[in-house]
């Protein structure tokens, strides 16, 4: 504990000494929003690695270099953000659904779930290895204990009798047919 209380105060002292000094220099290189943070960071770093940091006079020129450190950081950080941004700036904006939207699939999500739960264990089980574990056909055979061939049977099957429990449309089977011989290769 006394070890403990000992690294405590070198870390307040050199944040009494200067705090401010790291402040000014990481708000002269980085926007404000941005420098604040780079600063607690260094302090953050220093608590770390309070065993390295110098006592007294030379923690200053050791917090500077940890202050660089955080700045050119923060610099890449930025720069990869702002190039991520141009890359969207390109895509296709798809705004927030209304009001209106979330209520319906609210609705139709709440419809499903009591469709889901009509059925037996083994197509529920099925259903949401597919869904919500997002496995592919071949892990879904691997969880199932069974061959590709079979789980992508009885992932249809399970599917089918969802949409009749639903009273979903069987028109949209086809499209899942076609998804389950993409996923398995050939026809």
């Amino acid at each position: 504990m006394a070890g403990e209380e000992a690294s405590r105060a070198k870390l307040r002292s050199a944040f009494d000494a200067h705090y401010e000094a790291i402040s000014r220099y990481c708000h002269r290189r980085l926007p404000a929003s941005d420098a604040n943070d780079a600063a607690a960071q260094v302090f953050a770093v220093a608590w770390r690695k309070i065993d390295q940091m110098p006592d007294r006079e030379t923690a200053l020129p050791w917090l500077y270099g940890v202050a660089r450190y955080e700045v050119s950081s923060f610099r890449r950080t930025s720069r990869r953000r702002r190039n991520l941004q141009e890359k969207l700036d390109g895509q296709a904006w798809h705004p927030d659904p209304g009001p209106e939207m979330v209520v319906v699939r609210r609705t139709e999500q709440s419809e499903l779930m009591v469709a889901l739960g009509t059925l037996r264990s083994g197509d529920q089980e099925v259903l949401r290895l597919r869904a919500l574990e997002g496995l592919s056909m071949n892990e879904l055979a691997v969880a199932l204990g069974c061959s590709v061939e079979a789980a992508k049977k009885r992932s249809l099957r399970a599917m089918r009798r969802l949409q009749r429990a639903a009273g979903i449309a069987t028109s949209s089977a086809a499209s899942l047919d076609a998804t389950v011989v993409e996923e398995g290769g050939s026809s």
